[in-house]
């Protein structure tokens, strides 16, 4: 039978649901609280608290589609995406869990079941893998695993695995366990026959491969090495969506399923270049349609997810991710105008059924990336003037040449190598690697983290969260500490049962403050989170970790940070009401002494709406709203409430709504907050500018920050009335100042310029002829470029066949002056370009130009007469 995406998809949900699952929606693809991780890239992350032991779950078993990217590792370099047919960086992950629930029997039963009863694949394609068992790690064989799946395989369909392939675990430490893949043989009759597929799994054969993982949690991986068995046990299942489509529907490779051919359809359609398949090396057009149609999943759900391109962290993963594609597109398929931005309409059609998130920002994340490939097709036009400028030394491009193409401008190796082809030029391609390692390398020492294990004090309490209402707390006291070293300097955590301490998220600042360990006192330096842990990192840690806490946050820094929190609720209301619905939160950024918003917009706020905005907000302050905090609301009555909801946000099944005037302002937040509006004092508006195609940003400042803002603005007005004289009327003062100095500069200008015409008559007495070419070199003593080089060229008018080199200082600095008659640069040669160049050696300075003019700058005056003597050396 033949399943579309849609319905693969909607089985699986629906079958672990029939299973007493809970459905969750997928976490953002954008990881934001996890300072590990840069994107989701399994569907076990947003559970990773659970397997901790950070938090205990609402329900036992969960079952999701959770969007991911994987663009680094050994499988997974962006630059193989699109080489051969099922490599990808954005792809969805389905999988079932239990939290100390079922185990392995249920999960190889159930994964047996809908494989083989609801997708109807034939059993005895099927073969599954348990781990064999580790004596190192003193770890037995899987033999559990082994005896459920005899229940639905012959033996000979399942294999022993080792370590590598057989035994996941999280990252160097943390939970772990033995896991059981199952494998399908996609091979024709004729091939099984000449093969038994037991023999091609997982040895990288093209058509015997995984398609889910069940591992099944069970130890917890200590930093020493060590392993210990966890009091809970869980199973974690993976499987490909993009693969299943492809076993599904009869493919051999995911870009041929409908997951992705109506976008290279869409990319056929409209370069007039067909798609044939091909995964041959030289099969370019073919390729570059495969990157584009992966490419621009990547982009589009990780900008409405939140992240903008940019050029650092997941932002700088995104554009580099756009880049690629569109590199591709102009260097293979012709396309030098924006184009990626057209393939959103078809990805929504496809896909804003299951992920709303996509259709409602539909064209705000085509304005986006349209403008992110304009600037970038720029950016490409001036890598091939670069490349143009390039001198190969025996018709071989140095590596560090080809590095800063790749780098600098986001030529791919394949480009240069193409551009030099066409030359007859090759590369130092060894050059090139050893380059783009040691950009790796530095990047790699960069986000060096040594994470040491966690120092368990009390066992088994959750972390609970007390600062909505207290800002000191007495007897704390320590759950768990451990050091990091964070680029070679310790960095110190504490996790307390309670604290008040409000830990970095939603776009507002950690606290800082004290905890008193009896008589010792330890600053809080900042307060992290990392999934739902709150972290204090401390100066140092306590001599006596085991005796009571108190945690004292500092009181000022809160509550100017609330009043810049509260603020931007506030001016979120007054965007809607001056510039409309569509002026939504894209992120913000707010500590104790500003606040910086993020909004979708798209055009410069006015002068007159950015007064609009101020005014609303401080009438706002100004009535002192009192604060409606209303806590563990359910999620489908906050969205009832009319509560505002931002993309990109991972909200639980009880949200906290905050409301300053039902009628005005309610968003679901977990910030803290003034508790009436007239606590923030005052709001100014400082600045107003773009972030991107479509999002702009304002910042602002209150209460304190606002009042010193004002005063040092006053200040600085009398103490311009106090200059001027004008104690009044300042900006008509000003105005008629600024016209008088203009005036002036013309007079000054005119000066000069009469100034130089009466040397010419001088300087013309000292031409000589040389050669048939009349000579004049002289020092002149004008101080401005403009009026030398009119001179120049009246006297090149005046005198014909002339070559004219000026000295003069300008603005305290050498500056040399070559200039040529058209004719000469011709019949003699001559360049002025070139001939200044080596003139201002003798001046200590650089320069260049056309071969009719040039000029040149260095610091050394003294030089002057030798670079003129030298000028009379080229034609003499």
């Amino acid at each position: 039978m033949h399943m579309t995406s849609q319905e693969i998809r909607q089985a699986f949900l629906d079958f672990f649901e029939s299973k007493q699952h809970k459905i969750v929606p997928s976490a953002p693809i954008v990881n934001k609280n996890d300072p590990t991780l840069m994107f989701t890239n399994a569907g076990m992350n947003q559970f990773k608290d659970y397997f901790l032991g950070n938090e205990t779950p609402e329900v036992p078993r969960i079952a999701d589609t959770q969007k991911c990217m994987r663009v680094s590792g050994k499988h997974n370099d962006l630059e193989d995406v699109g080489r051969d047919g099922t490599h990808h960086t954005m792809f969805e992950m389905l999988g079932n869990w239990s939290f100390g629930d079922y185990f392995k029997k249920e999960a190889i039963t159930w994964s047996w079941e809908l494989l083989t009863e609801v997708y109807k694949i034939p059993k005895n394609n099927l073969y599954a893998t348990v781990f064999e068992g580790d004596e190192a790690e003193g770890l037995v064989p899987d033999n559990e695993a082994l005896e459920f799946w005899k229940q639905y395989l012959p033996e000979e369909n399942i294999l022993y695995g080792n370590k590598k392939d057989n035994f996941w675990e999280m990252g160097e430490t943390g939970p772990c366990g033995p896991c059981s893949e199952i494998h399908i043989d996609l091979r024709s009759e004729e091939e099984k026959a000449a093969q038994p597929g037991r023999e091609l799994v997982n040895m990288d054969h093209p058509k015997v491969i995984e398609i889910w993982n069940n591992v099944f949690i069970q130890f917890n991986r200590k930093a020493d090495g060590s392993l210990e068995s966890l009091p809970a046990k869980h199973v974690d299942t993976g499987m490909g969506f993009e693969r299943l489509c492809m076993v599904l529907q009869g493919k051999t490779a995911t870009y041929d399923t409908d997951v992705f051919t109506p976008l290279i359809n869409y990319i056929q359609e409209h370069t007039g270049i067909k798609y044939t398949g091909s995964y041959e090396a030289d099969a370019k057009t073919d390729m570059a349609m495969r990157v584009m149609a992966d490419h621009i999943r990547a982009v589009t759900f990780t900008i409405a997810d939140g992240q903008l391109p940019s050029s650092n962290d997941a932002g700088y993963v995104i554009r580099r991710i756009l880049r690629r594609a569109v590199r591709y597109a102009y260097s293979f398929l012709d396309i030098s105008e924006p184009f990626m931005y057209k393939l959103v309409s078809i990805l929504v059609s496809e896909m804003g059924g299951f992920f709303p998130e996509l259709k409602a920002q539909e064209s705000q994340l085509a304005r986006i990336i349209e403008a992110e490939e304009t600037s970038f097709l720029n950016t490409l036009e001036k890598g091939l003037k670069r490349f143009d400028a390039l001198e190969p030394k025996d018709n071989c491009i140095q590596g560090t040449d080809a590095f800063v193409l790749y780098d600098t401008y986001g030529f791919p190796i394949d480009l240069t190598r193409l551009l030099a082809a066409e030359r007859g030029w090759s590369i130092d391609e060894a050059g090139f690697e050893a380059a783009l390692r040691e950009q790796k390398e530095r990047a790699r020492a960069d986000a060096h983290k040594l994470v040491g294990d966690w120092h368990v004090i009390k066992d088994g309490e959750e972390v609970e969260f007390v600062g909505y209402d207290h800002l000191t707390i007495e007897n704390a006291h320590v759950l768990k500490y451990r050091t990091v070293e964070v680029k070679k300097k310790p960095q110190f955590q504490v996790v307390l049962n309670r604290t008040p301490f409000y830990a970095e998220s939603g776009g507002q600042v950690g606290d800082k403050g004290l905890l008193f360990f009896g008589e010792e006192k330890v600053p809080v330096l900042d307060t992290q989170k990392e999934n739902n842990l709150i972290i204090h990192i401390v100066k140092k840690f306590p001599e006596n970790m085991e005796i009571s806490v108190k945690a004292e946050v500092h009181q000022s820094k809160r509550q100017a940070t609330s009043s810049n929190h509260s603020a931007t609720h506030l001016m979120h209301a007054a965007l809607h009401h001056v510039l409309g619905e569509h002026a939504l939160q894209k992120g913000q950024d707010v500590d104790d002494k500003r606040l910086r918003f993020d909004f979708s917009h798209f055009q410069k706020m006015t002068d007159e709406e950015l007064q609009q905005v101020e005014d609303m907000v401080n009438a706002k302050i100004r009535e002192n709203i009192s604060l409606e905090e209303d806590r563990n609301v359910p999620i489908e009555e906050a969205k009832q409430s009319g509560a505002m909801m931002l993309f990109g946000e991972k909200y639980g099944d009880a949200v906290r709504i905050i409301t300053f005037d039902k009628d005005y302002s309610r968003e679901l937040c977990g910030g803290t907050h003034v508790k009436a509006t007239g606590e923030i004092g005052l709001f100014k508006i400082v600045s107003e500018g773009a972030v991107a195609a479509g999002i702009r940003r304002l910042e602002a400042i209150t209460a304190d920050q606002a009042q010193a803002y004002i005063k040092s603005e006053l200040d600085e007005l009398n103490e311009i009335r106090q200059l001027i004289k004008s104690p009044t009327q300042t900006a008509k003062s000003v105005a008629s100042l600024q016209d008088e100095n203009k005036q002036l500069k013309k007079e000054i200008e005119k000066l000069r310029a009469a100034q130089a015409s009466a040397m010419k008559g001088e300087l013309k007495n000292k031409v000589e002829a040389i050669n048939g070419i009349n000579y004049l070199a002289a020092k002149l003593p004008l101080d401005d470029s403009n009026a030398i080089k009119t001179l120049a060229f009246q006297l090149e008018e005046e005198i014909g066949d002339a070559f004219i080199v000026f000295g003069a200082e300008v603005k305290g600095k050498a500056q040399l002056t070559v200039m040529i008659s058209k004719n000469l640069t011709e019949s003699k040669g001559l360049h002025a370009g070139n001939i200044i160049r080596e003139l201002a050696k003798e001046i200590k300075g650089g320069g260049g130009g056309q071969p009719f003019f040039a000029t040149a700058g260095g610091k050394d005056a003294s030089g002057m007469d030798s670079a003129l003597a030298k000028a009379r050396e080229v034609i003499a």
